[in-house]
């Protein structure tokens, strides 16, 4: 999108570098292994962590708006529909 001579990014992810997240459980994760047809197929390997509650690493953009995520002591690339936010801690209430 351009604001006035300046092209401003439409991509907003939903978990910022940082934020705690619950990778999708095995069901889900195995759903999106079978229909994913497109880039960055999830591996057998990221199977394992289903469940697991980590914190985002790094945020890019696949072209087309895809958001893709790198986790913290986690192998691969993760999509945002793998992901789920956690309830925050008591302490944050």
């Amino acid at each position: 999108m351009m604001k006035g001579d300046i092209m401003v990014p439409m991509y907003k992810e939903n978990f910022p570098v940082g934020s705690k997240v619950r990778i999708a459980d095995a069901p889900r994760l195995q759903e999106f292994k079978r229909t994913w047809k497109y880039h960055h197929k999830l591996d057998s390997e990221q199977l394992k962590y289903a469940g697991d509650i980590v914190e985002v690493e790094k945020v890019g953009f696949y072209h087309g708006g895809d958001v893709l995520y790198e986790l913290r002591g986690v192998p691969g690339i993760w999509h945002e529909q793998c992901l789920d936010p956690t309830a925050p801690a008591a302490s944050d209430r």
